[in-house]
């Protein structure tokens, strides 16, 4: 498992999901417990490097403004759905968070979470061994710190992400 395998098998998913964020899990699960253990463990090394390298400042500001509010665990959420899109959403983001209003559409917008993405190696592993130890198995890492470098000011969130206020911001 490398990161090119760990994006093909979130993009395969995404493509046969057909736009239904359950679908896609189900599929994702059952894709990831296809591979031997030592893999199912790498895939969840991968997912949690990209979950933590998302956690910024930017992009959580990014979330309160199309989700209209976001707590810590909807940030949390933010960011599952975030690698749920894929390689390209998810780098664009990464580098630009206003590449969001491109992929997102007002309609969308207030809900941009996906929860269950944030188990779908443990759900995985219980699938293919019917084991309960997955996190005995794996390294759990911990929170990089952040600090916020914005307020809930809608001028200062203006100035940061304007295209992002224009869309999304009601």
């Amino acid at each position: 498992m490398d990161a090119n395998k760990f994006w093909e098998l979130i993009e395969d998913s995404k493509k046969k999901s057909e736009g239904d964020p359950e679908k896609q899990i189900k599929i994702l699960v059952s894709n990831i417990a296809k591979l031997p253990e030592e893999e199912i463990y790498e895939f969840d090394r991968i997912f949690n490097t990209y979950y933590f390298a998302s956690y910024t400042s930017e992009l959580w500001a990014a979330a309160y403004i199309i989700n209209g509010g976001c707590s810590d665990d909807g940030f949390d959420y933010f960011r599952g759905w975030l690698i749920a899109q894929g390689r390209e959403v998810y780098e664009n983001a990464l580098k630009d968070p206003q590449s969001l209003a491109e992929d997102i559409s007002e309609d969308e917008a207030g809900d941009i979470e996906l929860e269950d993405i944030l188990s779908v190696s443990y759900d995985a592993y219980k699938l293919k061994t019917g084991k309960d130890d997955f996190y005995d198995k794996v390294e759990v890492s911990e929170y990089p710190e952040i600090e916020l470098n914005w307020s809930e000011d809608e001028r200062e969130l203006e100035k940061m992400f304007p295209k992002l206020i224009k869309k999304f911001w009601k």
